[in-house]
C-alpha cells in the first residue's frame, strides 16, 4: 500500500506533460496572426528608389567667408560696447581728465629742466618746485599780460572797429557786388533784433560762463596738483601702474613706456618751439603793419598752435578779421600774406626738422583725430588727440616688433637637414677651416 502514493504522483505528473504538449501543438496548428518581429534598426530601402543625400552639418553648410565675418562681428560688438562704455564714463569725469592730460603734457615739457638741475647738484624736491614755481609764473604773467593788453587797447579798439565798419560799409557800397544801403540797413536792423530777442539767451549763457569759469579755475588746480607730483614721483607712479599690468604682458609694456613718454616729450618741446616761432613772426608782422592787439594776438597764435592744421586756420583768420575791422581791406591782404607764408615755412620746413621722424603721423591721421577729438571734448580733446595718435602709434609699433622677436625666441632651432639649409655660407675667397 505504501507504493501506490508514489506511483499515482509519476502518473499524474506525466498526464500534465502530455496535456502540456498537446496544448502546444493545438496552438500551433490554428490560424493566427503572427507577431511582428521590431527591428533594431531601420531597414536599408529597395533598389528602385532613388538616393536621398544626407543633411550636412550647420556649421559646414555655411561659406567660410560669412563664418570669419561674423566671428570679427561679434568681437567688433564686443570691442565697440567696450569703447562706448569707457568713452560715457570719461564724459563722466571729463574735467579730471583733461586736467591729467594736460598734467602730462606740461610735465613732458619740465622734466628735462628738473633733470638738468639734478645734474647741477639740486635735491629732487627743491629741482621740481623751482622748475614747477617758475613755469606756472611764466604762465601766469603771460595770461596776465594778454588780459591787461586787451583791456588797456579796449576803448581804442572799439573806435578803430566803427571806423572800420564804417569803411567796409563805404566799400560794399562801392563794389562790384551791387550791395544798397537799404540792404545793409536790414542786415544790421536784423542783427538788432536778434540780439534784443535772444536777451533771456544770453543772460543764460552769462550765468553758464560763471560756472565755466569754476570748472576752469578747479581744472588748473587739479593741474598743478597733477603736475607736481608728476614731477617730483612720476617713477614711482609709472611702477605702480606696470603692477596693475598682467604678468605676461607686464615686459612689453614696460619697454613701450619710456618710448612712448620720450614721444610725447619730443612732441611737446617741438610744438613749442615751433608754436613760438609762429608767434613771434607773425606777431612782428602784425605790429610793424601797425594793427592793433599785436602782442595778444600773437599770444592766441602761440595757443592755438597746439592745434594742428585746425589751430592755425583759427588764429590766421583772427588776425585777419582784426586787421580788416581796424585798418581797412589791404592791411587785411598784408596780414593774409604774411600768416600764409608763415604757415608755409613751418609746415615744409619746421616740423620736419624740429619734430623729425618719431613724432611723424599722418595728414589725414591729424585731421580725423582732431575732428573726432573736438567732437568728444572740444577743444581740450583737440589739443590733446594728435600727441595721442603719435603716443599710440609708437606704442603699437614697438608692441609688434616685441611680439615679433619673442616668436623667434620660442621657435626652435633647426635640426637636420634644415639646419644645414639654413646655416649661413661663408663669403667666397673665405680659407676652409681644419677638418674641411
Amino acid at each position: 500500500m505504501s507504493k501506490v502514493p508514489g506511483w499515482l504522483g509519476k502518473l499524474g505528473a506525466g498526464l500534465t506533460r502530455m496535456g502540456q504538449r498537446l496544448g502546444e501543438r493545438r496552438a500551433e496548428d490554428e490560424p493566427g496572426e503572427e507577431p511582428v518581429p521590431v527591428p533594431d534598426s531601420v531597414p536599408p530601402p529597395p533598389a528602385y528608389a532613388p538616393a536621398v543625400a544626407a543633411r550636412p552639418d550647420p556649421v559646414a553648410a555655411i561659406p567660410w567667408g560669412i563664418r570669419v565675418a561674423a566671428e570679427a562681428g561679434w568681437r567688433l560688438l564686443v570691442l565697440a560696447g567696450t569703447l562706448w562704455v569707457l568713452m560715457k564714463a570719461i564724459s563722466e569725469v571729463q574735467l579730471v581728465v583733461l586736467a591729467f592730460v594736460a598734467a602730462l603734457l606740461i610735465t613732458a615739457l619740465l622734466q628735462p629742466t628738473v633733470g638738468r638741475l639734478r645734474k647741477w647738484g639740486l635735491p629732487r624736491g627743491l629741482a621740481t618746485a623751482v622748475t614747477a614755481i617758475t613755469g606756472f609764473v611764466i604762465m601766469g604773467l603771460v595770461g596776465w599780460f594778454v588780459v591787461w593788453q586787451v583791456m588797456d587797447n579796449l576803448g581804442d579798439i572799439s573806435d578803430r572797429v566803427r571806423d572800420g565798419i564804417d569803411e567796409l560799409k563805404r566799400w560794399l557800397l562801392d563794389s562790384p557786388f551791387h550791395v544798397t544801403e537799404q540792404q545793409i540797413n536790414d542786415i544790421a536792423k536784423n542783427l538788432s533784433d536778434t540780439i534784443g530777442t535772444n536777451t533771456e539767451e544770453i543772460t543764460s549763457a552769462g550765468l553758464q560762463g560763471v560756472t565755466v569759469m569754476v570748472e576752469i579755475l578747479t581744472g588748473i588746480l587739479l593741474t598743478m596738483f597733477s603736475t607736481l607730483f608728476l614731477l617730483y614721483d612720476g617713477r614711482k607712479v609709472w611702477n605702480w601702474w606696470l603692477k596693475l599690468v598682467p604678468a605676461q604682458a607686464r615686459p612689453g609694456v614696460a619697454g613701450a613706456g619710456p618710448r612712448a613718454w620720450r614721444t610725447l616729450t619730443a612732441y611737446v618741446r617741438g610744438t613749442v618751439v615751433v608754436a613760438l616761432i609762429d608767434a613771434i613772426f607773425i606777431g612782428l608782422g602784425i605790429y610793424f603793419l601797425d594793427v592793433p592787439l599785436a602782442v595778444p594776438l600773437g599770444v592766441f597764435i602761440f595757443l592755438f598752435s597746439f592745434i594742428p592744421l585746425v589751430g592755425a586756420v583759427v588764429s590766421g583768420a583772427l588776425a585777419v578779421i582784426v586787421a580788416l575791422v581796424t585798418q581797412g581791406v589791404f592791411t587785411a591782404l598784408m596780414v593774409l600774406l604774411v600768416v600764409l607764408a608763415v604757415q608755409q615755412i613751418e609746415g615744409h620746413v619746421l616740423q620736419p626738422f624740429i619734430l623729425g621722424r618719431a613724432v611723424r603721423v599722418h595728414p589725414l591721421a591729424v585731421v580725423l583725430a582732431v575732428a573726432s577729438g573736438g567732437l568728444i571734448a572740444g577743444i581740450g580733446g583737440a589739443v590733446v588727440a594728435v600727441p595721442l595718435v603719435a603716443v599710440t602709434n609708437t606704442v603699437v609699433g614697438y608692441l609688434r616688433a616685441y611680439s615679433q622677436e619673442q616668436a623667434l625666441r620660442t621657435t626652435p632651432p633647426p635640426h637636420g637637414a634644415t639646419a644645414h639649409g639654413t646655416a649661413p655660407t661663408p663669403p667666397p675667397g673665405t680659407p676652409p677651416k681644419e677638418g674641411e
